[in-house]
């Protein structure tokens, strides 16, 4: 069973679902390591370049000098190897290169949450594609399994899907939650100003040009090539004939392979909150209402 990535509760309206967070993939590419001709593995150095821009002369200055003077004012005349713990993160700018200390940046660092809160439902069928990032499975726990159900049946039923915000490790998530069989599936999302409008790269054809008779051919092939979808029979022939190439090889001889109290414990509690959560609903869109007239 794979380990859970994060662990907290659903909420919506008065209502929290105690959960856990599980990938719902499990990528499968072939992996490869960097190494020589006899298998051992190369490793990469940070460095700074030389400064191209203003080289030193051949007796300039020598090369202890040169390592000696590191981090003063001036051009750089010769790349030097940087220490971890010397990185520093830089964002590019039209004017430069800016700066950023790792404080400036852990002071605006979102703390981590430990609940899903559930800002609205929307039709599911309305949220394209391109806005799902990574999926998860949302698992109950034992003390939560009763609510879990009632949520999941209700947004079956009602084709609607949850729109929430949390914190993964430390990144903050706009999520959809939505019913996938007998579980709840959890999609990570992109921001709106993330996704890429692709009109401006749809191609520009004139309407007059198409004929209805070609539209309805295309139509046929369709027709002709449609099948209930199975992921099954889909499979990564790279991935099988790559694979394969490896295991005739024989390995270089030598190298080692390296929160909170669930509500809704018992059904009539469970109903009080969802009752309660209905009234509190109506009333907030009473005030909207009110507002706006």
């Amino acid at each position: 069973m794979p380990r859970a990535v994060w662990t907290g509760t659903i909420s919506f309206g008065l209502v929290t679902i105690p959960v856990r967070l599980y990938p719902a993939t499990s990528p499968k590419d072939v992996r490869f390591h960097l190494v020589d001709d006899r298998g051992a593995r190369v490793h990469f150095r940070r460095y700074v370049e030389a400064d191209e821009t203003e080289p030193a002369a051949a007796n300039d200055v020598d090369a202890e000098t040169a390592e000696g003077s590191v981090g003063s004012a001036g051009p750089r005349t010769a790349e030097r190897e940087v220490a971890f713990e010397e990185l520093q993160r830089g964002f590019e700018t039209d004017e430069g290169t800016v700066v950023v200390s790792p404080e400036e940046i852990e002071a605006v660092r979102p703390s981590p949450s430990r609940v899903i809160a559930i800002e609205d439902f929307v039709d599911l069928a309305d949220i394209d594609p391109v806005y799902f990032e990574k999926s998860y499975i949302v698992a109950a726990r034992d003390e939560a399994a009763k609510p879990y159900a009632v949520l999941l049946r209700a947004m079956d039923r009602s084709g609607r899907a949850g729109i929430g915000r949390f914190v993964l490790r430390t990144k903050p998530h706009l999520a959809v939650i939505r019913p996938a069989g007998d579980v709840l599936a959890l999609e990570t999302m992109f921001f709106a100003d993330e996704v890429r409008d692709g009109r401006s790269l749809a191609p520009e054809v004139d309407p007059a040009e198409m004929s209805e008779k070609e539209v309805e051919l295309a139509q046929v092939l369709i027709e002709t090539l449609k099948t209930d979808w199975d992921p099954a029979r889909y499979e990564d022939t790279y991935r099988q004939q790559l694979l394969e190439r490896i295991a005739k090889r024989r390995p270089v001889a030598g190298r080692a392979a390296s929160g909170s109290a669930p509500t809704g414990a018992r059904i009539d509690e469970l109903l009080d909150a969802l009752k309660a959560s209905v009234d509190e609903a109506k009333r907030n869109k009473a005030r909207v209402g009110k507002r706006s007239a």
